[in-house]
């Protein structure tokens, strides 16, 4: 197996460590990681906020979904130096205080089966609410265009979201 070395530029880059300040679910946080490493890993290996799921790691799925400044992001995308002095919000954040309501519908409505797309797709509606408190179908729809479910048809979710108009 022949291994491809890194340029010194990649290795520099890769190997950099930044002082990274953000708040996360309401706290400020302070660390040193790689500028290059995903929001996704710094959440769940830094943070122990393992509610953001890992599935497909290009930012097609949504089970990665976090709200970024106020915008529903795929945090498999979003590297450590974009996230620096800015606020993200994940689904442990809407459990804080019992069960927000989306994820009580969710629960009524059958909005989850094996729930690995659950996470994210809860953040989607949460970011959907925040835009559209009674959202139309149409905008439903748009909402849920970058989450994936293999479970549930969408039937339930549709429902749950329905159900907090």
């Amino acid at each position: 197996m022949i291994e491809k070395k890194a340029t010194h530029q990649e290795q520099t880059y890769e190997q950099q460590l930044i002082h990274l300040s953000l708040i996360v679910n309401g706290q400020e946080q302070t660390l040193e990681v790689e500028a290059t490493k995903r929001l996704v890993d710094i959440l769940r290996e830094d943070f122990t906020l393992t509610g953001t799921k890992i599935s497909c790691e290009i930012g097609r799925c949504g089970a990665c979904s976090v709200i970024l400044d106020g915008k529903l992001v795929n945090a498999c995308l979003i590297r450590a130096y974009q996230v620096d002095g800015k606020e993200v919000l994940t689904i442990e954040a809407l459990s804080q205080n019992g069960l927000d309501p989306i994820q009580k519908a969710f629960l009524e409505e059958g909005g989850f089966q094996c729930g690995y797309c659950t996470p994210g797709m809860i953040m989607a509606v949460k970011a959907l609410l925040e835009e559209h408190p009674v959202p139309d179908d149409e905008q439903i729809l748009e909402a849920l265009s970058g989450n994936l479910c293999r479970c549930t048809g969408y039937g339930g979710i549709i429902r749950s979201i329905q159900k907090l108009k």
